[in-house]
């Protein structure tokens, strides 16, 4: 008889061809799971009533042209109101069906790589992780935002209950925290690439990792729980609904129960990597493996296999062979190993493993709780000892160890053979070039080599951050490089030449006084002729046009050192309200009008003067009265808005008030367009900013832009509901100084209702 809290195999499910790597309860038809593969279907089961208690396929899924990665549900909404089915492969697309038809309904493009973990949410917002170091947001089949932050592949993203919250977890050994579009978060702490995440509740969820543990965060950055069980790479978690537990899968060939913090129950499986799991709505458990075998597993007795079932499933089990260079067993003298007396002595806990000597062989087997007995999981071939081990053979050659290798870029396991005496790193560049696979594995192949042959005496490893062939630092991905003459970022670093940015060798003659702006010193000459600019701008009866050298001169002395440029910028301020002007600056030269925003955006750097700041940021705002500025802007408004967003932590009232009327500038300019990224953008902006504006004007014309933003555009408003607009903004309604706050707020909820 089984514990009532011991899971037994219900069933194995046949019907795909290749490695099951996706699973996903679903909510329509009651019961029933889907599941995706490097046989690129997907397939959707249903439980079937027949004696064996098993799932039939209720259809086959296809359209992507490679290996599928990943599958979540679309909530059911108004308009598909069974829900959808989203897919994730390695053609960089993302699937998305309906249950009832085999062909996508439509397809999402702008993954520049696979995409390899996929998360919905409310409002039919879809989340999405690629091996192009990005995740992506996605409503009624667009592209809403693009995450960047991550240097390495997202392996995992999830949507949290509390709205606009998002969490994506990377090869980098990082987890970020989404608001609205912005990180606001960074969670450290796993030692290799962080693989799945899974949530708990609207405070904490759960990460696994490469480096075999499994940590418990709060969303407010700290880890409150590490859990050790899994000796190899960790691939998924769910948790059950009452979050009373969870599970996790690994390449360890076991799926592991974990309750009240502890692991409770090991299972085995006879294939090498169980990729995923999820739990279904009746608390059964669904794994997918290498062997492309799902199978669900029960703790209720009705639903169990049979008696002939089970021991079929322990056969196959006990036939299995283990390499106990996989890492999983520890090195194995064969001298030291027991006989099978040693199993009359009952284990300590469920799922502990014991090798003994039979005759010439090694058997391994595992404690199971429930059945208060040894089960035999395998057959050890080899061992891992170098003074015992025996060489393996791989085409046609002997290794000390022939690892089995699952890259995910697409097709089947690959063997990678290695010698004690190798060099790991140099290895790892041979098995890359041999498969064809990234560069950018470099470090995650060499660093497996060293983990796993801990003991043995190794070649002599490159420096991690040095090429092993010419002893120099190498190139990483996304990595700065702080070489001599080399710039951190060619888009966004320093070392990059603006046109007239430049700083000056000497101060300008004649300005010395950062209060008055000018002194007596300035030339006669320089002061008239700003002097005749600044009454021509701001007299719109003056008979007199700005002239090219006035203009000229303008730009010239707005590059004066940031200390004493404030008097200048004041005057660009009011000048490019002017159409000469603007027409000037922001386009009469196409160069000219990218050099204008990138000087204003680096005096908007965070640690840049305040006064600075603001005047870059209403320059900005009076570009928006010249269609040549407006043209500019709209062209340039990614940068321009994170750069401003950058500002939103600066306590200063006349920065915030600046910086909501450049997002209202933007709202403004975008009413009516279909461009729902930028309109995205400026949701973005808005919602982050009133994390922190206080001032009752900045915060009123906040609203506006949002109000501007969603009006008369259904996606932008589901945006702004799954981004937790309305809980955020909610608590103006009741503001009556000034009124028009509380009912501008009012206004922009019934808006979103």
């Amino acid at each position: 008889m089984a514990s009532p809290n011991s899971y037994k195999l219900s069933c194995s499910i046949p019907g795909h061809e290749m490695d099951v790597r996706g699973l996903a309860a679903a909510i329509f038809p009651d019961g029933a799971f889907m599941s995706v593969s490097r046989d690129r279907t997907g397939r959707v089961w249903v439980p079937n009533s027949s004696p064996d208690r098993g799932f039939t396929e209720m259809h086959c899924m296809t359209g992507h042209e490679n290996f599928v990665s990943c599958v979540c549900i679309i909530a059911p909404s108004d308009t598909y109101p069974r829900g959808l089915i989203a897919t994730g492969g390695n053609d960089h697309n993302i699937c998305v069906f309906t249950l009832d038809q085999p062909q996508p309904l439509f397809t999402l493009k702008g993954h520049k790589n696979t995409v390899c973990a996929l998360s919905s949410g409310k409002f039919g917002t879809l989340l999405s992780g690629s091996w192009d170091t990005t995740a992506k947001v996605w409503l009624n089949e667009k592209c809403m935002m693009t995450l960047q932050g991550h240097t390495a592949a997202v392996w995992a993203v999830v949507i949290l209950p509390e709205q606009g919250l998002m969490l994506s977890g990377s090869a980098d050994k990082t987890i970020k925290l989404w608001k609205a579009g912005r990180c606001e978060k960074t969670f450290t702490g796993h030692e290799d690439c962080v693989r799945g995440l899974a949530v708990v509740s609207d405070l904490e969820f759960f990460s696994c990792s490469n480096d075999a543990t499994i940590r418990r965060w709060l969303v407010t950055g700290e880890c409150v729980q590490v859990y050790y069980s899994h000796t190899n790479y960790i691939y998924s978690l769910a948790v059950f609904p009452n979050g009373q537990g969870f599970v996790s899968t690994g390449e360890d060939r076991t799926l592991r129960i974990w309750k009240q913090g502890d692991c409770q129950q090991t299972i085995r499986l006879p294939a090498q990597s169980v990729w995923c799991c999820c739990i279904l709505p009746n608390g059964d458990i669904a794994v997918g493996a290498s062997d492309g075998l799902i199978r669900v597993f029960t703790e209720v007795e009705d639903r169990m296999a049979s008696p002939q079932d089970l021991q079929a499933f322990e056969d196959e089990l006990s036939k299995t062979t283990i390499d106990p260079k996989t890492g999983d067993l520890g090195d194995i003298k064969m001298e030291d190993l027991p006989g099978r007396e040693h199993l009359e002595e009952p284990g300590n806990r469920d799922g502990q493993t014991r090798l003994i000597k039979e005759g010439q062989n090694v058997e391994a087997y595992q404690w199971s709780v429930a059945d208060s007995r040894w089960m035999k999981i395998g057959d050890v071939v080899g061992g891992s000892n170098q003074q015992t081990s025996k060489k393996v053979n791989y085409e046609g050659k002997e290794y000390d160890f022939v690892f089995t290798i699952d890259i995910n870029e697409g097709g089947p396991s690959m063997k990678l053979p290695y010698n004690v005496t190798d060099d790991p790193w140099l290895t790892a560049h041979n098995f890359l070039q041999k498969n064809e696979l990234s560069p950018m594995f470099l470090d995650q192949v060499a660093n497996f080599i060293i983990e796993n042959t801990k003991g043995h005496t190794l070649g002599a490893a490159a420096p991690s951050a040095a090429d092993p062939f010419t002893g120099s630092g190498r190139y990483i991905p996304g990595a700065a490089d702080n070489r001599a003459g080399f710039g951190a970022d060619p888009f966004t670093g320093t070392g990059r030449y603006i046109p007239g940015s430049g700083t000056p060798t000497g101060a300008p003659v004649g300005v010395a006084d950062p209060f008055t702006g000018f002194n007596q010193r300035l030339s006669e000459e320089v002061l008239e002729s700003l002097e005749k600019l600044l009454v021509s701008v701001c007299n719109p009866c003056a008979s007199e046009q700005p002239t090219t050298e006035q203009i000229s001169l303008l730009w010239k002395t707005s590059h004066w050192p940031e200390d004493i440029v404030f008097p200048v910028l004041d005057i660009l301020r009011l000048a490019v309200r002017h159409p000469q002007v603007n027409d000037s600056l922001c386009g009469g030269d196409a160069d000219d009008g990218v050099a204008l925003c990138n000087h204003l955006l680096s005096l908007m750097k965070p640690q840049g003067r305040p006064a600075n700041q603001m005047l870059a940021l209403r320059i900005l705002c009076n570009c928006f009265s010249g269609w040549r500025g407006r043209s500019l802007l709209l062209a340039q408004r990614e940068a321009v808005l994170s750069h401003a967003a950058d500002l939103c932590s600066v306590c200063n009232k006349n920065i915030h008030i600046a910086l909501a009327t450049l997002v209202l500038n933007y709202a403004g300019s975008l009413h009516g367009q279909p461009d729902l990224e930028a309109k995205a953008q400026c949701l973005s902006v808005a919602s982050a900013a009133l994390e922190s504006v206080q001032d009752k004007e900045a915060v009123f014309r906040l609203l506006v832009a949002l109000g501007t933003t969603v009006a008369s555009d259904q996606t932008a408003q589901d945006l702004a509901k799954s981004l937790g607009v309305m809980s955020q903004i909610a608590k103006y309604t009741s503001v009556t100084d000034p009124a028009k706050v509380g009912e501008c707020c009012q206004l922009v909820l019934k808006e979103l209702q």
